[in-house]
């Protein structure tokens, strides 16, 4: 089923594969990692020019890594806003993915946390380095299959 975003996107002949409506009916979009940049930038124009929240997770162990991205439209009011949810899939073996940055400012602290826990690349972001983890840290710590270096238990004392 698509929703009104899905039907203006392929009427413009932009490629995106629509994944349905989650439980709250927001309308739920998958955008390969070469298209992203350029739809990012039709979409603010067409007026999702709030980027409400991005996260990034990991599909499967071994699987692909996710970036998503929560737009609102506000047109008609607070009351009538309009959400979109955006999902963009890379491989664990080079997750690259364009970033939004210069679209949607505040995604800095948002794509600079997923590429420090899941090691997900944001092309032109100005400042892709760790912010949680120290520079030192070794691997991505919310990928299903990572394995802390070094990690022993601390029992408690008592």
């Amino acid at each position: 089923m698509q929703g009104t975003l899905s039907v203006w996107l392929a009427k413009r002949g932009l490629v995106h594969r629509s994944l349905g409506f989650d439980y709250q009916g927001i309308e739920t979009l998958q955008i390969k990692p070469e298209d992203w940049h350029s739809i990012a930038v039709i979409l603010y124009v067409y007026g999702y020019n709030y980027l409400r929240s991005q996260c990034a997770y990991d599909v499967a162990p071994g699987g692909l890594l996710a970036s998503v991205y929560h737009l609102t439209r506000i047109e008609y009011g607070v009351n009538q806003a309009e959400e979109v949810c955006i999902k963009v899939f890379t491989h664990r073996s080079n997750p690259r993915i364009p970033s939004v940055f210069w679209v949607w400012k505040s995604t800095d602290f948002q794509e600079r946390e997923s590429y420090d826990m899941l090691g997900i690349t944001y092309d032109s972001h100005p400042r892709l380095k760790r912010i949680l983890m120290p520079e030192s840290w070794i691997g991505w710590p919310l990928r299903k299959d990572y394995i802390a270096p070094n990690f022993y238990e601390i029992q408690d004392a008592f």
